[in-house]
């Protein structure tokens, strides 16, 4: 089974087309489990009626603020299955991507995989793709962020439950790296398989916040020395102009 983790806050323009694209799915063993971080609008009632009607989908509610990561947290603490995948609630997936993606990683022994994604805007407008490369490792996830957090997924029998750090974002860049220290090198899908949303209040639209904390991951929480940091952050401004098609 594929447990899906999925926060959500203030989501009711978009989560039941997330719910939609994965009840669509051609695999059909997975859980979604939605974390509600103190909706004020009318989506937990949306999630709650999907709920009622495909109990594959499980609604848990925060006590309090937690964030993104906080969220995604409780979600796999939660989850069931062998496998994590993750999808927030303004994205989409591609009807065949969970099928495509678990037997990827069951062929080649894989514990942690990605695709290629397509951008679209928030009336489902195709804006881009973004072409993933089909081999990394830590070295290159340093140089760049290869991997979109609606095409992650790992699996728990070969690296255990894994979780996200409390950050203000990169989160999810880090846990990949945290993966990829374990594991050495994977690899991943170029195929398009899921719809990653972006919109004005993106957070990562916000170009130098993502650059500062870039730097900051590789200070602070990888603790690199100063002439690797620089040499990373260099590779990472230089894939960033080219990071689209």
């Amino acid at each position: 089974m594929v447990s899906i983790i999925t926060p959500s806050h203030n989501t009711e323009k978009f989560i039941a087309g997330a719910m939609d694209s994965v009840i669509a799915q051609s695999y059909k063993d997975w859980e979604m489990i939605i974390v509600d971080d103190l909706s004020s609008d009318s989506s937990p009632g949306i999630i709650e009626a999907y709920a009622k009607k495909d109990p594959r989908i499980k609604l848990l509610k925060s006590e309090k603020r937690s964030g993104a990561a906080g969220a995604r947290n409780r979600a796999i603490e939660a989850a069931k299955g062998r496998y994590i995948a993750f999808l927030d609630a303004d994205d989409l997936w591609m009807p065949q991507k969970l099928e495509k993606q678990i037997a990827f990683m069951s062929r080649e022994n894989l514990a942690f995989t990605y695709s290629s994604y397509q951008v679209i805007d928030e009336n489902d407008e195709l804006l881009t793709t973004f072409v993933t490369i089909p081999e990394i490792s830590y070295e290159s996830m340093l140089k760049t962020c290869s991997v979109g957090c609606l095409t992650a997924v790992y699996d728990i029998e070969k690296l255990g439950k894994m979780y996200m750090p409390i950050l203000p974002t990169k989160e999810e860049y880090v846990l990949w790296l945290d993966i990829m220290k374990k594991i050495g090198r994977t690899k991943g899908i170029t195929e398009p398989l899921a719809s990653y949303r972006v919109g004005q209040t993106s957070v990562s639209s916000d170009k130098v916040n993502a650059a500062t904390w870039q730097w900051k991951v590789y200070r602070d929480i990888e603790h690199l020395g100063l002439t690797k940091s620089l040499y990373y952050f260099v590779n990472y401004v230089y894939y960033g102009l080219k990071k689209y098609r």
